[in-house]
């Protein structure tokens, strides 16, 4: 790669924010888990398609992201908050970033290709490209409807039933991964909907279906405190359905992960929008981390 290429590989990385994988992440990890059979957990059997799973997480959400930001350009280009992105601000140009998303896409395929490869699963491949089209095409909902947070909640909610099929497929017929993928969908769209208030006046003037832009502030905003107790209501759900994460340990996780969403809705009660946006990434790493985390151990712990 050249000199040119480098820097644009490192202005795309910062521009999409690449840490903020770990929001997804800890789910997909925790689907795989739950694909485990029963008995001792065999690490040296888990160890490739769990590596496989981060791979394709992080390929998947770059492809997912850089899409996003060439779909959204132009509009960024004319809002204040976005004007300083890697496109609008010149840092890269539209045909870079095209290139980072064939890349990008082109290694999720290449990943997906592995589980056949060295798992004998076909499914992650035959699955790929209709999962990029979903993944990819959360820009162009914002265009004509307000569910476009649902669909964004939905790209990040198939990663658990996703990662449960890559490890083991008929672990993805199971309820736990879809419960779970629930309350990923509920919980990202409702906090998608509190983020999208710092472009409100924005989107009304170009014309966007946020939330916010169509329904107001305020009924935006019961609108996602109702999706994130639904989130809340789907993990102790998924708690009670699965037996291995029955457990005090969960049980906390779940309770944390509650108060941590609670405190979103109160710092947007006290500083508005941009004293939300200011701890999104922190707040939400730690509900995602949480739950990974503990249901991780629980189901580990369960296996012996």
């Amino acid at each position: 790669m050249t000199a040119a290429g480098l820097a644009a590989a490192r202005e795309i990385a910062k521009d999409i924010k690449l840490s903020h994988s770990v929001f997804a992440l800890p789910f997909a990890l925790l689907g795989a888990f739950l694909a485990l059979p029963d008995g001792p957990v065999d690490w040296r059997a888990l160890a490739v398609p769990a590596a496989l799973v981060v791979a394709c997480m992080v390929t998947a959400r770059t492809a997912a992201m850089v899409a996003n930001r060439l779909l959204d350009h132009e509009f960024d280009a004319r809002n204040p908050r976005t004007a300083g992105r890697a496109i609008p601000a010149g840092r890269i140009t539209v045909g870079q970033a095209r290139a980072a998303l064939a890349g990008s896409s082109l290694a999720f395929v290449g990943c997906c290709s592995l589980f056949w490869a060295l798992c004998a699963n076909p499914w992650p491949l035959a699955l790929s490209v209709p999962v990029l089209a979903w993944i990819c095409s959360y820009g162009l909902f914002k265009r004509f409807t307000a569910l476009c947070h649902v669909w964004l909640g939905a790209s990040l909610a198939i990663s658990p039933v996703a990662a449960a099929l890559a490890v083991r497929p008929e672990a993805a017929m199971a309820a736990p991964p879809w419960m779970l993928a629930g309350a990923v969908l509920l919980w990202v769209a409702g906090f998608d909907v509190l983020y999208a208030m710092q472009d409100t006046e924005v989107d009304v003037r170009e014309g966007l279906h946020s939330m916010p832009s169509r329904m107001g502030v305020r009924r935006a905003a019961w609108a996602s405190r109702a999706m994130h107790v639904g989130a809340i209501a789907m993990l102790v759900l998924f708690l009670r359905t699965e037996p291995a994460v029955d457990t005090p340990i969960f049980a906390a996780a779940v309770a944390l992960a509650a108060a941590v969403i609670a405190m979103e809705h109160v710092l947007l009660a006290t500083g508005g929008a941009a004293g939300f946006a200011k701890h999104f990434t922190t707040l939400n790493g730690i509900v995602s981390l949480a739950i990974g985390a503990a249901g991780i151990f629980s189901i580990v712990r369960a296996h012996g």
